[in-house]
């Protein structure tokens, strides 16, 4: 009987043994699963962009070099993140404009309605040179009716910056003693009215006043001159405006 146990026994252990080296050898044979890779998150979109920006010495860049104005980063981000577009860039903004002035170069150069974006920041020299609120409570509604007409009509496609505050600038300080509140003040007075008029018109409104607002703090926000925004400010408005216009191109 302990022979034939013993019999037994080994037959079990080698059906056993057998069995795991089977299945060893099956995981060894088997091809591992493909890694699971991350969702393209970049939405395709069109082949070719035409992007209008409006405004005045914020807009063109004064003090800083033509790549370094927030369009010009503006258009450099895009080409990055979609580099299979073409992206086209066209400037509308001169230093020292006002909204008549701005409205007045729009008239002139009559630009097409063929626009894919279309940005505006207008207003700090009304408020610099003391023309009267009311000129742009007129003003900046037309302004903004043309940007979206020139945006093919579609007031998606239209983004409004807020206005940046100089009294938070070293030339704010020293040369508008006694102002910088009422400068802020007025400036939130413009801001407001913008950002309310937008909401009527289903634009995006965008706040970088806040960025600017830093410049005593950090000089690095300030060019050279003392007045306008450097390179690096013009990146945070950039980095500011990135998802609303990424939303833009995906409507």
């Amino acid at each position: 009987m302990k022979t034939e146990f013993k019999q037994i026994v080994t037959i079990f252990l080698s059906i056993f043994l057998l069995s795991c080296s089977s299945d060893e050898t099956a995981l060894e044979n088997s091809t591992a699963p493909a890694p699971v890779l991350p969702p393209n998150t970049t939405t395709p979109i069109a082949n070719s962009i035409n992007y209008l920006a409006l405004g005045d010495s914020y807009t063109i860049g004064q003090s800083v070099c033509e790549t370094c104005r927030y369009p010009e980063q503006l258009k450099a981000s895009l080409n990055a993140i979609y580099p299979q577009t073409s992206f086209s860039l066209k400037v509308i903004a001169t230093t020292g404009w006002t909204t008549s002035n701005l409205l007045s170069a729009i008239n002139t150069q009559n630009p097409k309605s063929d626009y894919d974006l279309v940005t505006l920041l207008i207003g700090v020299n009304n408020q610099y040179q003391g023309r009267d609120f009311s000129l742009y409570e007129k003003e900046f509604p037309e302004l903004l009716n043309k940007a979206i007409e020139l945006a093919k009509g579609n007031a998606k496609d239209v983004i409004v910056l807020s206005i940046p505050d100089y009294a938070y600038t070293p030339f704010g300080v020293s040369m508008m003693q006694g102002q910088t509140d009422k400068i802020s003040s007025e400036i939130n007075n413009y801001n407001s009215f913008a950002e309310n008029y937008c909401k009527i018109k289903d634009v995006v409104f965008i706040n970088i006043t806040e960025i600017t607002r830093q410049g005593l703090k950090n000089p690095d926000l300030v060019a050279k001159d003392v007045l306008h925004p450097s390179e690096y400010a013009y990146k945070l408005f950039v980095e500011k405006m990135l998802p609303a216009v990424k939303s833009t191109f995906r409507n």
